[in-house]
């Protein structure tokens, strides 16, 4: 006779979602693409722009380079805060207070996107980066970066719904 599964105790709470745990992994791959081709900028691969761009606008060879592999290495450490939120060993936070960060992450990754989209489409900005190819390439590099918003909103609520369910046990 199968016995009912034993009601979680104040210390646990219930493991995420398969598909949680897949969305934190996939926010920190979505990273990837676009700091690998910084990266590939700052090391002299040609990634569109001119040897005189570089030199004038991103620094390059110069101060630019540490601040586009910084840049590279801070982005895929953020992109890697969300496995806090699926991970059932080390919870650096308590709860309530790890959920207010990961809502106010949340917020801004969707109010950062919009920007950049109402950007994007609405101001004439001046772009360095050559057409063609090269600009193609640029896109399909950054497009990841849009779900990152809907996929950090959604193990967001997968977590502070499991917190929540806990809390109210």
């Amino acid at each position: 006779m199968p016995t009912a599964p034993a009601p979680l105790s104040a210390a646990s709470t219930a493991p995420a979602p398969v598909w949680a745990r897949r969305a934190a992994h996939a926010i920190a791959l979505c990273a990837v693409p676009s700091g690998l081709w910084r990266i590939a900028m700052a090391s002299g691969v040609y990634v569109g722009y001119s040897d005189q761009v570089l030199r004038d606008v991103f620094d390059i060879p110069g101060w630019g380079i540490a601040y586009v592999v910084g840049l590279s290495v801070i982005t895929e450490l953020a992109a890697l805060l969300p496995l806090l939120l699926v991970s059932d060993r080390w919870r650096p936070l308590r709860p309530r207070t790890l959920t207010a960060l990961a809502w106010t992450a949340s917020t801004v990754l969707v109010l950062a996107a919009l920007w950049q989209l109402a950007v994007a489409f609405t101001v004439e900005s001046q772009t360095y980066i050559s057409s063609g190819t090269a600009q193609t390439v640029w896109g399909f590099i950054f497009a990841p970066l849009f779900a990152i918003p809907v996929l950090m909103t959604a193990v967001t609520w997968s977590y502070a719904k499991r917190h929540r369910a806990r809390g109210q046990a």
